[in-house]
C-alpha cells in the first residue's frame, strides 16, 4: 500500500518533463530518503502523461519510488501555480526560457504569494531583475526566498569568485578577476538549448532591460583599488592560460556584480531569520574576507576554430534577434545559426557524460593595496584559481540546483527570511562550496605569483 501523499511537499520540481527538468529529478531522486533534508518530492508540469514518463525516465532502471507525487500546473493557468505553490516547501523552477511568454515570473509570484521558497536555472538578466523588481515586496510580506540563476548560470561563476577573492590575503587585493569558460567534450560539444533561447531573448529584451533599471535607483558600487581596466579587444590571443578567449556577454557578469552591489550594502552579509549565533559570526567573518574587483566572462578554448564557432553565432544574434522574423529563424533552427554548437535535439547520454567545463578565475592586483594610491603604481601580483565539473546543462546544473534546495531545507533559519537576491548573496557564507565539491565539481588555485 503507497503511503498517504502529504499535503506539503519539501521540493515541487516544475517543469519537469523538459530537456533540464528530467535531470533534475534524477539528481533529486538521489537525495529523497526518511534521513535527509528532501523526504517528499513532487514533479509538476502541463501534461501528466510527460511528467510521469520523464519521472520513469529519471528512475531508470529502478521503478519511480513509490510516493513522489505528479502534478498538474500550467504556467498559463494561475490557479493552478497557486495551488502548487500552497504545497511545496522549496519550487524548482526548470521551465525556460523563464522571460518566454512569462512562464517564469508567474511561477515566482505564485511562490511570493504562497511563501514558498523558489529556486530558478535562469540566466536571463531582464527576467531576473524584473522578478526582483516585481516581486522583492510581496516575497518580503510573506518570508519567500527567491533566487534565480541556481544552475551553471551563475553559481559556478559566483562561488568561484568569491573563492578567488578569498586567497588575496591581506594587505593584497585585486583589482579585476576575469573568469575564463572553457567546454570540453571527448566527443562532439552540444549546448543546452535553453541557454541558446536566453542568449537570443536576452540581445531581443536588452532594450527593455535598460528601460527597466533607469527608474530605479542606482545600486552601490563596492570600493576597487586603482583606476578601471580598459576594455581590452573582442578576441585575445594564446594567453597565461594557453587559450584563445573572446568577450562573452554572460549572465554570470550581471549576476556576480548585484552580489557585489548587495555585499556593500550590507557589508556583514544578509541576516538569517533565525540564524544561530555560531552561524552569525562566521557569516560576518565570511564576508570580511571577500574582495571586490571588476568582473568579466570571457569563453575560451585552445582551438581558435571553436571560437569562431561562437563569433559566428554572437554575430547572427546581434543582427537578427531585434527583429521578429530574425528571432524566430533564430529559435527555429539554432543548429544552422550557431554553427552546431546547439540542438533542439540535445545532447545523447554519451555526449553529456562525455563534456566537462572549466572555469578559470585569473586575478591581477596589487601585493599591497595601498599601492594603488599612488600614480602610476603598476599591478603586481597574479592569482589564477578554478572550478571545473561535468556537462554544464545537463550534469552540473541539475547538481546545483539540488544542492541549494538541500542547503534551503536544512538550514533555513540561516538564510534571509524573504526577498529576491542572486544565489552568491544568498549561499556564499553556506556550505554549499563543499557540498558541491562532493558531488563532481572542484574548487583549485591554480598559482600565486609576483608580476
Amino acid at each position: 500500500m503507497a503511503p498517504p501523499e502529504p499535503k506539503v511537499f519539501d521540493v515541487v520540481i516544475f517543469g519537469a518533463s523538459g530537456f533540464t527538468g528530467k535531470y533534475v529529478i534524477r539528481e533529486a531522486l538521489k537525495f529523497l530518503s526518511p534521513d535527509s533534508p528532501l523526504r517528499s518530492l513532487a514533479v509538476a508540469g502541463r501534461s501528466r502523461d510527460r511528467v510521469d514518463a520523464a519521472l520513469r525516465w529519471a528512475a531508470a532502471p529502478a521503478a519511480p519510488p513509490e510516493g513522489v507525487a505528479i502534478l498538474v500546473a500550467d504556467a498559463s493557468d494561475p490557479a493552478s501555480l497557486a495551488a502548487l505553490a500552497s504545497r511545496a516547501r522549496v519550487v524548482l523552477s526548470c521551465a525556460g526560457p523563464f522571460r518566454l511568454h512569462g512562464h517564469g515570473h508567474a511561477v515566482a509570484a505564485a511562490c511570493a504569494a504562497a511563501g514558498a521558497d523558489c529556486l530558478d536555472i535562469s540566466g536571463e538578466p531582464e527576467f531576473m531583475e524584473r522578478v526582483e523588481a516585481d516581486l522583492h515586496e510581496p516575497a518580503a510580506r510573506s518570508g519567500s526566498l527567491i533566487v534565480s540563476a541556481c544552475g551553471f548560470d551563475s553559481v559556478p561563476a559566483e562561488l568561484g569568485f568569491l573563492y578567488h577573492s578569498r586567497q588575496w590575503e591581506p594587505p593584497s587585493a585585486p583589482v579585476t578577476v576575469e573568469a575564463y569558460v572553457s567546454l570540453q567534450s571527448t566527443k562532439r560539444i552540444v549546448g543546452n538549448i535553453g541557454t541558446y533561447e536566453s542568449a537570443v531573448l536576452g540581445v531581443a529584451n536588452a532594450g527593455q532591460l535598460q528601460a527597466l533599471r533607469r527608474p530605479r535607483p542606482r545600486r552601490p558600487r563596492p570600493n576597487i583599488p586603482g583606476p578601471p581596466p580598459p576594455k581590452g579587444s573582442l578576441i585575445e590571443g594564446q594567453n597565461s592560460l594557453g587559450m584563445w578567449a573572446m568577450k562573452l556577454p554572460s549572465a554570470d557578469t550581471v549576476v556576480v556584480k548585484r552580489t557585489l552591489s548587495t555585499v556593500t550594502e550590507h557589508p556583514e552579509g544578509l541576516p538569517g531569520a533565525e540564524e544561530t549565533p555560531e552561524y552569525t559570526e562566521h557569516r560576518k567573518n565570511f564576508w570580511s574576507s571577500v574582495k571586490p574587483a571588476h568582473f568579466g566572462v570571457k569563453i575560451a578554448s585552445r582551438s581558435l576554430m571553436i571560437l569562431v564557432r561562437f563569433l559566428i553565432t554572437g554575430l547572427f544574434i546581434g543582427l537578427l534577434a531585434n527583429f521578429s522574423f530574425g528571432r524566430s529563424l533564430l529559435l527555429k533552427y539554432p543548429e544552422f545559426f550557431s554553427a552546431g554548437l546547439f540542438s533542439r535535439a540535445g545532447p545523447t547520454e554519451e555526449e553529456v557524460k562525455s563534456a566537462s567545463f572549466k572555469m578559470w578565475f585569473v586575478g591581477h592586483g596589487y601585493s599591497d593595496a595601498d599601492q594603488a594610491l599612488g600614480r602610476g603604481s603598476k599591478l603586481d601580483k597574479e592569482v589564477i584559481t578554478k572550478v571545473s565539473g561535468p556537462e554544464v546543462g545537463y550534469d552540473t546544473t541539475p547538481i546545483i540546483l539540488v544542492q541549494c534546495a538541500l542547503v534551503v531545507l536544512s538550514q533555513r533559519g540561516n538564510l534571509p527570511k524573504g526577498w529576491v537576491y542572486t544565489p552568491g548573496a544568498v549561499f556564499g557564507p553556506t556550505d554549499l562550496q563543499r557540498r558541491l565539491q562532493e558531488n563532481r565539481l572542484s574548487f583549485d588555485v591554480h598559482v600565486r605569483r609576483s608580476m
